[in-house]
C-alpha cells in the first residue's frame, strides 16, 4: 500500500515538473516572436504591463495551489475530509476577496498607475489585465484541491492549455492589428486580452474536470464552516510567504515598470527614444527567465526529497542534497550567464533583429547565476518549514533594485538599471544562502569545488571570446550569420564547460548517479514512507 502511495506521488510531482517546465518555456519564448512583431517601442508598451499579469499568474499557479494542496492533502492523511472541503470553500471566498480587490485597483486605478508610469496610455492595458484576477480565485483553489487529493493531470492540462492559448492569441492577434495598422498600445492591449483569454480557457478545462464538486463543495453554507479564522490565518500567512517568494523576477520587472522610463524621461531623453531605449533593455527578459527555468529544473527536482527527509528527521541526508542542489545550480547557472554574456551580440541579433544594447544586455545575463540561486534556496528553505523569511529576502532585494535605479540611471543610464538588477538578485541569494547555512550548519559549497567551477567558467570564456573574435573577422555581421554564429557558439561552450567540469570531477560519481537515476530518487521517496 505504501509503495503505491509514493509510486502515486512521484507520477504526479513528474507531471507537475514537466507541466510547470513547458509553462514556463512557453512564457518566455513567445516574447522573442512578440518583440519581431511590435518592435522595441511595443516590447517596451507591453513589459510595462507584464508584471501586473505575472503577479496574478504566480498567485495562481505556484502560490496559494500548493498551500492549499498541503492544508487538503494533511487533512485527508488524518481522515477528516470534511475539514478538507471546508478548507476549499473558505479558501475560495478569502481569494475571491482578494482577487476583487486587485481587479477594482487595477481597472478604477488604471489612469492613476498609468501616471506614476508616466505613460498615462497604458491605462487602456491595465483595465484588460485586471480582469485575469477574477480568474485567479477559481484557478488558484481549483488547482490546489486537485493537487491535494494527488490528481495531478487536471492542474497539468490547465496550466499547458492556459499558457498555450494565450501564447497563441498574443502572436497571431498581434500580428492581426499591426497588419491593420492599429497603433502600438492597441496592439499591447490586443496581447493582455489573450492573458485574459488563456486563463478563461484554463478555469473552463478545470470546471470540466470538476464538474458536480463545484456546487457542493465550493459553495458550502458559510455558517456552517468550522475554523474559518484559522484557515484564512494559515492560508494568508503561508500563502503569501510562497508567494512573494515565487515572485523575484515579477517584482525585479515591476521595479523597472514603476521607475526606469519616469528616470529616462527626468533625464531628458525624448519620450520616444526612452521607450524605445526601455524595450531594447527589456529584451534580457526572455534570455533571463529561459536561462533560469533550464538551471532551477535540474537543481529544483531536488526538493521532494528534501522535504521527505525533514518530515522523517534525516538530517545527514538533507544536508548532502542540498549541498548538491546549490552545486548543480551553481554549475549550470553559471555556464549558462558566462555563455549567455559571451555570445550576447550575434544572439541579440538572432533573436532581435540588431545587436541593440549588446553590452547591458551582457551584464544583466550575469544575473541568471543569482536569480537561480535565489529560486533555488527559497525553495529549500520553503521545503525545510521556511516560508516568511525568503519572502522577506525578496521584499528587501525589490527596494534595493528602486533605490539603486534611482542611484545608478541618472549617472551611468540603462547600464545603472542592469547592475541594479544584478545587485539586488545577488543580495536575495546571499540572504537566503545565510539562512541555509545556519539552518544546515554546513557549507553549502567546498572552496575547492567552487574554484574549479570558475576555473571552468573561465576557461569557457576564453574560448569563447577566441571563437566570437575568429568567426567575426570572417565577413559581414547579417542576421543569418549571427544565428550561425550564436548556435555554434553555444556548442561550443558547452563542449569547453562540460570537458573542464568532467575533467575536474566537480560531480562525484555518487552526486551524478542521484543526478541522473530516477529510481533512486523513487527508492528515497519509498525510504521516508
Amino acid at each position: 500500500m505504501e509503495a503505491k502511495k509514493y509510486q502515486a506521488f512521484w507520477r504526479g510531482a513528474i507531471i507537475l515538473t514537466v507541466a510547470s517546465f513547458v509553462t514556463k518555456v512557453l512564457s518566455a519564448f513567445y516574447r522573442i516572436p512578440y518583440q519581431n512583431i511590435a518592435g522595441d517601442i511595443g516590447f517596451y508598451i507591453y513589459q510595462q504591463i507584464y508584471p501586473f499579469y505575472g503577479f496574478c499568474l504566480i498567485l495562481a499557479t505556484y502560490g496559494f495551489p500548493i498551500i492549499i494542496s498541503k492544508m487538503i492533502a494533511e487533512r485527508l492523511e488524518q481522515g477528516r475530509r470534511k475539514e478538507a472541503e471546508e478548507i476549499i470553500c473558505v479558501s475560495f471566498w478569502f481569494l475571491l476577496g482578494i482577487g476583487s480587490l486587485g481587479f477594482f485597483t487595477l481597472f478604477f486605478g488604471a489612469h492613476t498607475i498609468a501616471l506614476v508610469m508616466g505613460d498615462i496610455q497604458l491605462y487602456k492595458l491595465l483595465r484588460v489585465i485586471s480582469f485575469s484576477f477574477l480568474l485567479m480565485p477559481f484557478l488558484s483553489v481549483a488547482r490546489g484541491y486537485f493537487q491535494g487529493f494527488n490528481e495531478m493531470m487536471p492542474t497539468a492540462v490547465s496550466q499547458v492549455m492556459e499558457q498555450s492559448v494565450r501564447v497563441s492569441i498574443i502572436v497571431l492577434l498581434s500580428l492581426f492589428l499591426i497588419a491593420h495598422g492599429f497603433d502600438l498600445y492597441t496592439v499591447g492591449a490586443g496581447a493582455m486580452f489573450g492573458s485574459v483569454a488563456g486563463g478563461l480557457i484554463g478555469m473552463i478545462i478545470l470546471l470540466l474536470y470538476m464538474r458536480q464538486d463545484f456546487q457542493s463543495i465550493f459553495l458550502q453554507r458559510w455558517k456552517r464552516i468550522r475554523n474559518k479564522k484559522a484557515i484564512i490565518r494559515m492560508l494568508f500567512w503561508q500563502g503569501i510567504g510562497i508567494c512573494v517568494s515565487n515572485l523575484v523576477l515579477i517584482f525585479i520587472q515591476m521595479a523597472d515598470s514603476l521607475s526606469f522610463y519616469t528616470l529616462l524621461i527626468h533625464a531628458g531623453e525624448p519620450a520616444e527614444i526612452a521607450k524605445m531605449l526601455k524595450g531594447v533593455y527589456d529584451r534580457s527578459i526572455p534570455l533571463m527567465q529561459l536561462g533560469t527555468v533550464v538551471t532551477t529544473s535540474f537543481s529544483l527536482s531536488l526538493i521532494p526529497l528534501i522535504t521527505a527527509a525533514r518530515t522523517r528527521g534525516d538530517y545527514v541526508f538533507i544536508r548532502e542534497k542540498v549541498k548538491l542542489a546549490i552545486k548543480i545550480t551553481i554549475v549550470i547557472g553559471l555556464a549558462a550567464a558566462v555563455g549567455l554574456a559571451c555570445i550576447i551580440k550575434p544572439t541579440n541579433m538572432m533573436l532581435f533583429e540588431n545587436s541593440n544594447g549588446s553590452g547591458v544586455l551582457a551584464i544583466l545575463a550575469i544575473s541568471i547565476l543569482f536569480s537561480s540561486l535565489s529560486i533555488t534556496t527559497a525553495s529549500i528553505l520553503q521545503g525545510l518549514g521556511q516560508t516568511l523569511k525568503p519572502a522577506l529576502f525578496v521584499v528587501l532585494g525589490s527596494c534595493l533594485k528602486v533605490v539603486l535605479n534611482y542611484i545608478l540611471m541618472p549617472y551611468i543610464g540603462i547600464a545603472g538599471a542592469a547592475i541594479a538588477t544584478v545587485l539586488a538578485l545577488l543580495s536575495i541569494a546571499l540572504l537566503n544562502g545565510g539562512l541555509l547555512v545556519r539552518i544546515v550548519d554546513e557549507a553549502l559549497i567546498e572552496k575547492r569545488q567552487l574554484t574549479k567551477v570558475m576555473i571552468s567558467g573561465i576557461g569557457m570564456a576564453v574560448t569563447l571570446m577566441v571563437f566570437i573574435n575568429i568567426f567575426e573577422s570572417l565577413g559581414h555581421m547579417s542576421r543569418i550569420f549571427a544565428s550561425v554564429e550564436a548556435l555554434l557558439g553555444v556548442g561550443v561552450g558547452v563542449l569547453i564547460y562540460g570537458f573542464f567540469i568532467l575533467k575536474m570531477s566537480v560531480f562525484t560519481k555518487e552526486e551524478l548517479g542521484t543526478f541522473m537515476k530516477q529510481d533512486k530518487i523513487k527508492d528515497s521517496l519509498k525510504k521516508s514512507g
